[in-house]
């Protein structure tokens, strides 16, 4: 996996691709209430939602990486659905998940494939948005929040 290399200071030491997908999701499901902060205040942070029957997964959740005011730069999340790309006449799609590529972008649909899908694609985002703006890809510290 690319992210091992990348983020090997976040994910844990083996490869989930040789586990089964109860393996990925309760792997997805350790992130939850974590906060891995990056130099100059930026921060990614990672929350699980209670499961409503909207979710064809079983999940509800949120990834956002901060800059250093605290506004959110990106995020993957399926709080609410967003109306895809292409108009307000293509079909909306029935699942809720869908992504903010930017700070300004309203949400497009993304298609949930796994939980290590959803892992690499935010954590690919994260190191592009941290590039672009020349911060160094290292979490310096970690925290756990308390979640409900």
């Amino acid at each position: 996996m690319k992210f091992l290399d990348i983020h090997n200071n976040i994910m844990s030491g083996y490869d989930m691709r040789d586990l089964g997908s109860e393996y990925t999701l309760e792997y997805l499901l350790a992130f939850n209430g974590r906060e891995h902060h990056y130099p100059e205040g930026y921060f990614v942070k990672i929350k699980r939602i209670d499961p409503t029957p909207e979710r064809p997964h079983g999940l509800r959740y949120s990834f956002t990486l901060h800059g250093p005011e605290g506004m959110r730069l990106i995020g993957f999340d399926n709080a609410h659905p967003v109306v895809p790309v292409g108009g307000r006449f293509k079909k909306k799609p029935v699942a809720a998940d869908h992504w903010h590529r930017t700070e300004n972008d309203p949400g497009r649909p993304y298609a949930f494939v796994s939980a290590e899908q959803l892992v690499d694609d935010f954590l690919d985002e994260v190191e592009r948005v941290l590039k672009q703006r020349g911060i160094e890809l290292v979490v310096q510290t970690t925290t756990e929040r308390k979640t409900s």
